[in-house]
C-alpha cells in the first residue's frame, strides 16, 4: 500500500493500482526511445504488473501499530514481503518467463543489502530462478535485458512521483526521494542527463523537462481517502471496505523551455 498521511484522513493507493498506471506510462513510450521490439509486450507485462503480488494483501490493509497509519510497502514486515514478492513474480512467470525475469530483477535489487534471513533466502532462491529463466529464454541478451530494467525502474519511478506527492506540491515539499530529480539507469542512454526532472504545475499537471512519451497523456490514480476518526471507531480494515474508490486524472506533459 502506498499512503499518504494527511490531516484527518489517510490518502490510500493500492500498489497494483501503482503498477497500473507505470504501465499506462510505458504503453505510450516514444519508439525512438525503446530498443528490443519482440520483447516490447513483455516488457509491458513485467512494468503493468510488477506489483500484482499486493493485489490480495491491499483489499484489507494491515494496521501498524507502533506508527498509529496502515502499514505501507516501505515498512510493511520483511518475512511477510517476500513472500507476497515470490508470490507475485510466480504469477507474472506463469504467463510471461521474460517479463517474470525483469520482476524478479526488479525484487531483488529491493532485497540484496537487507541482512534478515528471510532475504537473503529470497535473493538467494531468485538468482537460481534467474539463471533458470536466462538459460531458457531463447535469444536472451544481457544488454538489452538490462536497457529493458532501467525502463521499468523509470516508469515505476514515474508512477511513484505521482502517487506519493500531493498533487501540486511545491518542489521543496515533495517526497525527499524525488526532491532533485527522479534518478535515470545508466542502461537508459537516450537521455541527456543522470536525473529527469518533473514539477508539479499545478494539482493535476506534472512537467517533465525531458519528455519520453510520443505525446501528453493523462493517466488515472485510483486512490481511497479513509477517514481517521473512521479507522478509530470501526478499525481499518471495516473503514477501508467500506470508503469507495476515487479516481483522479493526472496529465504529464513536458515542461516548457
Amino acid at each position: 500500500m502506498i499512503v499518504r498521511d494527511r490531516l484527518g484522513e489517510f490518502v490510500m493507493i493500492e500498489q497494483d493500482h501503482h503498477a497500473r498506471i507505470s504501465g499506462e506510462i510505458f504503453s505510450y513510450w516514444q519508439p525512438e526511445y525503446y530498443r528490443g521490439v519482440k520483447w516490447k509486450k513483455s516488457v509491458l507485462h513485467a512494468v503493468a504488473n510488477h506489483d500484482c503480488g499486493w493485489k490480495m494483501i491491499d483489499q484489507q490493509p494491515f494496521w501498524n501499530d507502533k506508527k498509529r497509519a496502515p502499514y505501507t510497502f516501505m515498512d510493511f514486515p520483511p518475512p511477510a514481503k517476500t513472500l507476497i514478492y515470490s508470490s507475485g513474480i510466480n504469477e507474472v512467470e506463469s504467463r510471461d518467463p521474460y517479463a517474470a525475469l525483469l520482476c524478479s530483477e526488479h525484487y531483488v535489487r529491493f532485497q540484496q543489502h537487507d541482512e534478515t534471513p528471510e532475504a537473503k533466502q529470497f535473493v538467494t532462491s531468485e538468482k537460481a530462478r534467474q539463471h533458470r529463466l536466462m538459460t531458457s529464454i531463447t535469444d536472451f541478451k544481457r544488454s538489452l535485458f538490462d536497457f529493458h530494467y532501467g525502463l521499468l525502474q523509470l516508469c515505476d519511478n514515474l508512477s511513484l512521483y505521482i502517487c506519493l506527492n500531493e498533487p501540486g506540491v511545491n518542489k521543496e515539499k515533495e517526497f525527499p526521494f524525488f526532491r532533485k530529480g527522479i534518478p535515470l539507469p545508466h542502461t537508459l542512454n537516450v537521455f541527456s542527463k543522470g536525473v529527469l526532472h518533473a514539477r508539479w504545475l499545478d494539482s493535476h499537471t506534472i512537467g517533465l523537462d525531458e519528455f519520453p512519451l510520443k505525446q501528453p497523456i493523462t493517466v488515472s490514480l485510483k486512490q481511497k481517502t479513509v477517514s481517521k476518526e473512521k479507522i478509530s471507531k470501526q478499525g481499518l480494515i471495516e473503514s477501508y471496505l467500506a470508503t469507495p474508490y476515487e479516481t483522479v486524472g493526472i496529465r504529464l506533459v513536458p515542461t516548457e523551455k
